[in-house]
């Protein structure tokens, strides 16, 4: 869907990321931003990282695609070439997207050897190119997601000078991941866990870049480390714990926007999500069981939530309509 046409996407203030999902790749595509939509009206969702290869070269409508639903929306691209991810930018904005995020965080080998990532990090003066470029391009907001540091640089003036120099040309939201990236020896999973998270060099860049709008990254994973850092910095980006703990989204927009609270039942957002699952099927051919993957965490921690996950998760049920897959889980 080309939600561009639909309904023009603003992000006049920066009130939508002061709580955010994170990019993850393989897990927050347009099904996922549909689900979490569900329950939190307000947070900045993103998408998956899309390298500018995919857009160039690929399917732009697979890649770009989604529900109008999912809006207030992001792209991450991935690439280190400033006059293609100005076209893909331009692309962004066309489908309507609210902002693009260049990828200067994540550490797999793949990534490295497309030649963006973190290993970004090491030359500010090209992701600065590729900053100006696209802002030059497009009028939505142009935002870099990094690292604190790559391998064992543990100095604090990496990364500040990485954002001064970065800054200089016209970016204005850094999204901070509070740990460095170990460009070789740890596999992607390890290096979220391995290297020690320093939210202390987050605040400092805070502190020493007060016009800057600073999003902090990593390991938070409760709304009381949510309220502990907004003081500190101007946003909060929740990763593995929004896809795994999905239900503490719905509290989202009071606990963070004072909204109002989240009227849906964990009953009413499942069945919200069979009649997606019946809509992506009947317009697309869709299946119901890559969709279902997304919301395996809705009942965590309450009674039955095992044999639940487990019928929704069974792929011999593939072949039955979503209905009647919804219908036996909830006769457990």
């Amino acid at each position: 869907m080309h939600a561009a046409k639909l309904l023009p996407q603003v992000l006049s203030t920066n009130r939508q990321r002061r709580i955010s999902v994170a990019p993850m790749l393989d897990w927050t595509d347009r099904h996922c931003r549909y689900f979490h939509r569900l329950l939190t009206r307000e947070a900045l969702l993103y998408t998956e990282m899309v390298t500018t290869g995919a857009l160039l070269h690929g399917d732009v409508a697979r890649h770009l695609g989604f529900s109008v639903e999912e809006l207030p929306l992001a792209l991450q691209l991935g690439g280190s070439d400033p006059a293609e991810l100005a076209h893909c930018a331009r692309l962004a904005e066309k489908w309507g997207y609210a902002e693009v995020n260049l990828n200067c965080g994540c550490p797999s080998e793949r990534v490295q050897r497309g030649a963006f990532g973190a290993c970004l990090m090491a030359e500010p003066a090209l992701v600065s190119d590729c900053v100006k470029a696209m802002l030059d391009t497009v009028s939505v907001t142009v935002s870099v997601k990094h690292r604190i540091g790559i391998n064992k640089m543990e100095s604090y003036a990496f990364v500040r000078d990485f954002v001064g120099q970065v800054s200089e040309a016209g970016c204005q939201v850094f999204i901070v991941h509070a740990r460095n990236a170990w460009l070789q020896g740890l596999s992607p999973k390890e290096n979220r866990e391995i290297p020690p998270l320093r939210y202390d060099l987050v605040h400092d860049l805070k502190r020493d870049f007060p016009h800057l709008f600073i999003v902090i990254n990593g390991g938070i994973a409760s709304g009381e480390q949510v309220l502990q850092q907004l003081p500190l910095v101007d946003g909060v980006m929740v990763g593995r714990e929004a896809y795994h703990n999905p239900w503490w989204l719905s509290q989202w927009d009071t606990a963070f926007f004072e909204r109002s609270a989240h009227v849906m039942s964990r009953e009413s957002v499942e069945e919200a999500m069979v009649s997606y699952m019946e809509r992506e099927f009947a317009e697309h051919g869709t299946s119901w069981y890559g969709i279902a993957r997304h919301m395996l965490g809705l009942r965590r921690g309450l009674a039955g939530a095992r044999k639940w996950r487990q019928v929704w998760s069974d792929h011999r049920l593939k072949v039955s309509p979503a209905r009647d897959v919804a219908r036996l889980a909830k006769a457990l």
